[in-house]
């Protein structure tokens, strides 16, 4: 199911950057509980939320795309 690849995803890039929950929702403008709710693949991002992650994550919003298409095969 792909919510749970982007889930796995976005908690892998979060600790390869070293950043908490706290201090990436702080860099998307977003609640850390919402962070935590997309790590454990209870709700789904909008394209919105997706490019901010990406941004704070510091990869393209393609590059964060093509890690989850990668992993769902």
């Amino acid at each position: 199911m792909i919510i749970k690849v982007f889930s796995k995803v976005l908690r892998e890039l979060r600790i390869k950057n070293q950043l908490s929950q706290e201090k990436l929702a702080e860099l998307c403008d977003l609640d850390r509980t919402y962070i935590s709710l997309l790590e454990r693949g209870l709700r789904q991002p909008t394209i919105t939320t997706i490019f901010k992650l990406a941004e704070a994550l510091q990869i393209t919003p393609s590059e964060f795309i093509g890690l989850i298409e990668k992993q769902n095969k």
